[in-house]
């Protein structure tokens, strides 16, 4: 078994991770590099970004680095819908024509939505994959979702069976035992295929530097009840922001705005794009508890309907990040027919990624709406990713042979090389520090 890191072992995002077993290649993730896409693409705006373009910038992997495997690709695994690791699918799936892109439900009609966006025609079929299900590739290889939390709906380990092994790739979960929508990690099945021994564990590392056990998501909505049920908003504007895939927070913030009495509405392109894929798989049913606004114009017209009616309205909306072109922004600097006012209280219910453009955007609108006396109310938030000692439990359950760190740039892959090192793994033997472009054989 011979492993290939393509995208996401030197840096956060741009996942993509290639496994070989005899003459047969399978493809874990095909991410994009977001911070690269955002100085590219707004929100309401979107330039039309070429896959020559993003190339270009260094926003997708860099599928040379293939090498001679790029003809013996049998499957593309996607381990959810996220757009550092789905969000590079549409540029690069045909280069692999024969190979089926596999995913659960919910990922695979957000893939047919991005790929509607970008307007290109994909050649590979699409196959979905329920979670805690198994589809057999080829005769030698079989694929395996195994069901995980994650801040998005159906998240899964993909699990790939072989004569030489199984190789689990869990890339982006957490450890959540009180999710607020959907099961618990299927942690029996993990522990059951630990049991038969797993070969190569490749693991995310993105917050392997933290010393806790994630909190629950279960702990998001009791910080939301007590900003938006505990404090005085009486006569003024509430506003919520929050990322558009994560349905169970949004469902979270609903349902407190259901018991403030407010009418409740979702702004922004990307918000519908989320929402309708799970409202279409019966994950949720927002529409009939709120109004769902994609279009710009639509967007303006509802704004100007509700700044008459400030206190009667709970708005929750995209541009947590502070994007220049999402809709809190132009709603901060009134570029819409919206005006903010003093005590009006704006949510942010998510941590600011720690990138120098999201910071100096986040950073800018911030000023901006201090500058209008605006309560703001920041990092009511819990992350989607398991922290050091989730990790711990997390190889424990499994014990596998070979450690690989993914999702991350170098200080975060080698925190996880300590963790393993401390639970008795060999740098360099059992646990493997690898970066983009470089392969591993076990």
């Amino acid at each position: 078994m011979e492993i290939k890191s393509i995208g996401g072992y030197s840096e956060v995002g741009k996942n993509m991770t290639a496994v070989k077993v005899g003459d047969e290649v399978v493809i874990f993730d095909i991410g994009l590099h977001i911070e690269k896409v955002l100085t590219y693409e707004g929100e309401e705006e979107p330039h039309e970004l070429t896959t020559e373009k993003l190339q270009k910038i260094g926003a997708i992997p860099d599928i040379s680095l293939l090498g001679d495997w790029k003809d013996k690709v049998v499957a593309i695994a996607v381990s959810h819908c996220h757009l550092d690791h789905l969000g590079a699918v549409p540029h690069l799936a045909n280069n692999f024509p024969n190979a089926p892109i596999i995913a659960t439900p919910y990922t695979i009609e957000i893939l047919k939505a991005i790929q509607r966006d970008s307007d290109i025609k994909l050649k590979n079929r699409f196959v979905i994959l329920s979670e805690d299900t198994s589809l057999d590739l080829t005769k030698d290889l079989k694929l395996e979702f195994v069901h995980m939390t994650h801040s998005t709906p159906q998240t899964v380990c993909c699990v790939l069976h072989s004569k030489e092994g199984i190789m689990i790739y869990a890339n982006d979960f957490k450890l959540d035992n009180h999710p607020t929508i959907g099961n618990k990690p299927n942690m029996r099945r993990l522990k059951e295929l630990g049991d038969k021994g797993v070969k190569v564990l490749v693991l995310d590392s993105l917050n392997a530097e933290q010393f806790q056990k994630t909190p629950s998501e279960k702990v998001v909505r009791e910080m939301l009840n007590d900003v938006l049920l505990g404090t005085d908003n009486h006569g003024h504007a509430i506003v919520v922001t929050t990322f558009s895939s994560h349905i169970a927070r949004l469902n979270s913030i609903i349902q407190t705005g259901k018991r403030m009495n407010r009418k409740i509405v979702l702004l922004g392109r990307s918000l519908k794009k989320y929402t309708e894929a799970a409202e279409k798989l019966k994950i949720v049913n927002f529409s009939s508890q709120a109004q769902i606004v994609g279009s710009s114009k639509e967007a303006k017209a509802k704004l100007a309907a509700m700044n008459k009616n400030r206190d009667k309205y709970l708005i929750i909306c995209t541009g947590n990040q502070g994007e220049p072109n999402a809709m809190l922004s132009r709603m901060a600097r009134s570029e819409v027919p919206w005006e903010f006012k003093e005590g009006d209280h704006v949510v942010f219910s998510c941590r600011v990624i720690p990138s120098p453009s999201n910071q100096a955007n986040r950073e800018t609108l911030e000023k901006r709406l201090r500058s209008q006396k605006v309560r703001m109310f920041k990092d009511i938030h819990v992350s989607g990713h398991a922290s050091r000692e989730d990790h711990r439990d997390f190889i424990e359950t499994i014990r596998p042979q070979h450690v690989i760190p993914t999702h991350g740039e170098l200080s975060k892959l080698s925190a996880m090389v300590d963790l393993a090192s401390e639970m008795g793994y060999k740098p360099g033997k059992t646990v493997h520090l690898i970066q983009d472009g470089q392969s591993l054989k076990v």
